[in-house]
């Protein structure tokens, strides 16, 4: 059951909030200009603003990126960056922006406590490791197929020129031996 919604502030900049009720009591929702949404009354704050122990205002640069389901995304950001210059480094990015930057701080932040002393730069050096080894691997399988197409052409070649020098003398061939000298008597044969 809809009670209707209830437009505050002023301009195109207002809030609006519907109430929904079915039942029991809830809480107006907030939508912003934005498309955030916000519970009012710090029903549900955002990660961050959870975190905090703060109130999620409507303009709070945390929340499109730290929803509150999923509070450890902002628990490791905050615990590496920390909240003061996570928010620093928001703000001074485009809009468009910031959803990448959130990612790469977050992959950032997991990759330093898994990995104290080197965190992401760890990762990457592994990786180029793994590169190195494959690229080693790929030239030896190259340098293998070279090797074995070779060994394939000296065969055929040494094939080849075998059957050309048996084909260059002519086989001996009992037609055209002479057989007007041979003679047959009554138990050998003799030669005239």
């Amino acid at each position: 059951m809809d009670f209707g919604s209830i437009t505050t502030g002023s301009g195109n900049g207002g809030q609006k909030a519907t109430a929904i009720m079915n039942g029991s009591v809830s809480r107006p929702t907030f939508t912003g200009g934005n498309g955030s949404i916000h519970q009012g009354g710090g029903a549900s704050p955002c990660a961050a603003c959870k975190l905090l122990r703060r109130r999620c205002v409507e303009s709070c640069i945390f929340a499109p990126h730290f929803p509150a389901d999923d509070p450890l995304k902002f628990a490791s950001v905050h615990r590496v960056f920390g909240a003061s210059n996570v928010s620093k480094m928001l703000q001074e990015l485009p809009l468009d922006q910031r959803g990448d930057a959130v990612s790469s701080m977050v992959y950032e932040a997991n990759a330093r406590i898994r990995d104290p002393i080197y965190g992401c730069v760890g990762a990457i050096a592994n990786l180029q490791r793994q590169v190195l080894h494959l690229q080693t691997q790929l030239a030896v399988s190259q340098a293998q197929t070279v090797y074995a197409q070779l060994q394939y052409e000296q065969i055929l070649s040494s094939m080849v020129a075998s059957r050309e020098c048996t084909s260059s003398t002519p086989p001996a061939s009992h037609e055209e031996e002479d057989t007007s000298s041979l003679r047959l008597s009554s138990d050998t044969f003799t030669y005239q």
